[in-house]
């Protein structure tokens, strides 16, 4: 399967946005790349760097490319305006920046993703999603990781898992579908105690209206998301910018090229087809939450 394992630079969904809206402007204009670049005296490359993502937008340039291209709507010139600086702005603030000690380049990325997409659609072979873990939980896969060498670093990488969850009820929630194999339910992570509160707090996050949970069991049998742990992230406005992002232990992948995206989001649609029902997964979280119980 063909993947790009170069991950997407932070705000590249923002300006990937703005470059996806100023290419079918220049498009609408009838002007070529070259074209577009000889109008702001800068390289062709620019321009393709700029329409791709690639590249903050300064607003100067911003304001030249519209003129270039005849754009004179007052909304439309302000909308792109606020876009620019929104991307920009990301590049340089957000609550995850503060943990940058604890954190790899791959995940701070997904956290900023995370921040402003609409949904995401997850499939687990092996642990609870971040979103829905306990601290606990949490604090016991960071340990058997081997990841960190303080108890500081420990405690701050679960802080960040604690801030991610607050998408879920904030006044946008995230829309959030997790397929979780029953391994997941069964792996005894942290003790009973643990496990225990973790699938009861599971079953309690499930129940919320923009969370969605199914489990796949055992007894289904060979299916096509035994390749492994998967991400698909969605955005508003603009469904051609979603991403996929794959984890192994060695580094997680990123993919956003449409045909990469399309056959993930077959293999969540085979996923939840052949998951329990959601009300069903309900009741089995809960009865193994009961043999999980010290």
């Amino acid at each position: 399967m063909p993947a790009n394992n170069v991950p997407p630079s932070p705000s590249t969904v923002l300006g990937r946005q703005l470059g996806d809206e100023l290419r079918k402007l220049r498009e609408a204009a009838s002007l070529t790349t070259t074209q577009a670049a000889d109008a702001l005296d800068c390289t062709k490359g620019k321009i393709s760097r700029i329409e791709n993502g690639r590249v903050a937008v300064r607003l100067p340039d911003l304001t030249a490319m519209l003129q270039a291209y005849g754009t004179e709507e007052p909304a439309l010139r302000e909308r792109l305006t606020t876009l620019a600086r929104k991307a920009n702005r990301r590049r340089r603030e957000g609550w995850w920046l503060q943990y940058r000690s604890v954190l790899e380049d791959t995940y701070r990325d997904y956290i900023e993703m995370e921040s402003i997409c609409d949904s995401v659609k997850t499939f687990q072979a092996l642990l609870i999603p971040g979103l829905l873990q306990t601290p606990e939980y949490s604090r016991a896969v960071t340990v058997a990781s081997r990841s960190w060498e303080s108890a500081e670093q420990i405690e701050q990488f679960v802080q960040v898992r604690v801030a991610r969850q607050e998408r879920l009820t904030d006044d946008n929630p995230l829309e959030l579908w997790a397929v979780l194999a029953e391994g997941v339910l069964r792996q005894k992570v942290g003790g009973s105690a643990v496990m225990h509160d973790q699938l009861e707090h599971l079953a309690t996050i499930a129940e919320l209206p923009n969370v969605t949970v199914q489990v796949l069991p055992f007894a289904r049998g060979a299916h096509s998301s035994m390749v492994g742990p998967y991400l698909l992230l969605s955005f508003p406005r603009v469904s051609a910018l979603d991403l996929v992002l794959t984890e192994n232990p060695t580094g997680n992948i990123w993919m956003e090229q449409a045909s990469e995206v399309a056959h993930y989001r077959r293999l969540f649609d085979d996923a939840r087809v052949s998951a329990l029902p959601p009300t069903e997964s309900l009741g089995l979280i809960r009865r193994i939450a009961k043999e999980h119980r010290p």
